[in-house]
């Protein structure tokens, strides 16, 4: 057998080489714990970040801090590089585009605005068509037992109760989504209030942020209130079953979010999607009317935690996904995918 020899110098040196890999090793490892991305923003997908946050610490060390002060206060956090992002539900307009300055927008969530109600002894989900929404919040039709309400429900316990209608009272994207619907569905609210992430309400009641909405309606008797459907599920409101342009009436659920998806797939150059209020035709037929994606703003330029912002938004719009059903978030079409991982790389230190 052929002897080895080992000398004192080559064992020193074979330590040192051990001790500077561990060293390395550990450095790396404290580095990546160390890692905190703070963002702002949308009330709307704080349901689904919450649950990417323990998620995202398991599977890269990262701490993840999300201030959920709706979509317009994250804009201009992002904007002002308060934060690594902001989340919104509405596209960044160009004013907000040229505020911000290098940012990048990516749609990384998809699911429905409900229209929540708190009216004792109708059903849980009563069908309204988008006209005669409209003219709730624009303040024509002011009892439950209105005719309008009354026919699209036959049979119904409609009582006479007044309406009171629930708004956003901060900047949000829900406003937004909701407003850009009522636009489609009505010349009047078109020509009027029109379609913002604040607009001037014609009536009712103001709160802060989803959860004001949600909590509004629920003890509100005869509220109606527009709110994601997380928050109506979560709070146990009933919420309607929204008319299509195909003549049927749609709960805000998987196969209705699914159907609307599919009306664009293929964000603009700015990243942004219009699923609101599907066409009259075969493929959309089970589509609900107000569906929409939502958006994550980064700055170009993220300084050193560029890679790191990189790494969490490539697994949100990837194995993040699959995290959303349980909260009524349906997974983002292949071709946004696509082109998220594209506008991902745009971002750089």
């Amino acid at each position: 057998m052929k002897k080895i020899t080992l000398t004192f110098a080559s064992v020193v040196a074979a330590l040192a080489a051990v001790a500077v890999a561990l060293v390395a090793a550990a450095a790396a490892t404290a580095n990546t714990k160390d890692t905190t991305i703070t963002g702002a923003g949308s009330t709307f997908v704080s349901p689904l970040v919450s649950v990417w946050t323990p998620a995202l610490g398991q599977a890269f060390g990262y701490t993840v801090q999300y201030s959920p002060v709706g979509s317009g206060a994250g804009i201009a956090a992002i904007s002002s590089r308060q934060v690594d992002f902001g989340a919104s539900d509405a596209p960044l307009s160009p004013d907000q585009s040229t505020a911000c300055n290098g940012c990048v927008q990516i749609p990384w969530a998809l699911s429905a605005t409900s229209i929540a109600y708190n009216v004792p002894g109708a059903p849980v989900h009563l069908n309204l068509s988008g006209p005669v929404l409209a003219g709730i919040f624009l303040g024509q039709i002011t009892n439950w037992n209105d005719a309008a309400i009354k026919k699209l429900n036959p049979g119904a316990n409609l009582p006479d109760l007044k309406i009171t209608p629930i708004f956003r009272s901060d900047g949000s994207g829900t406003t937004y989504n909701f407003t850009d619907y009522l636009s489609k569905v009505s010349s009047a609210w078109k020509n009027g209030p029109g379609v913002g992430t604040s607009v001037a309400w014609p009536t009712g009641e103001g709160e802060p942020k989803s959860a004001g909405v949600a909590g509004a309606v629920r003890t509100t008797s005869g509220a109606i209130g527009y709110v994601d459907v997380y928050y109506a599920v979560h709070n146990k409101l009933g919420f309607m079953k929204m008319k299509n342009r195909a003549g049927k009436y749609v709960l805000p659920r998987a196969a209705g979010i699914k159907a609307a998806a599919a009306l664009d797939t293929h964000p603009a150059k700015d990243g942004s999607l219009s699923i609101v209020n599907p066409p009259k035709n075969k493929k959309f037929k089970n589509a609900y009317p107000i569906c929409t994606y939502t958006y994550v703003d980064v700055q170009k330029n993220s300084g050193s935690n560029a890679a790191n912002i990189k790494k969490l938004l490539t697994w949100a719009v990837t194995t993040g996904q699959k995290y959303g059903p349980a909260l009524i978030f349906e997974p983002l079409p292949k071709p946004v995918v696509t082109f998220d991982k594209k506008q991902i790389n745009k971002i750089g230190s």
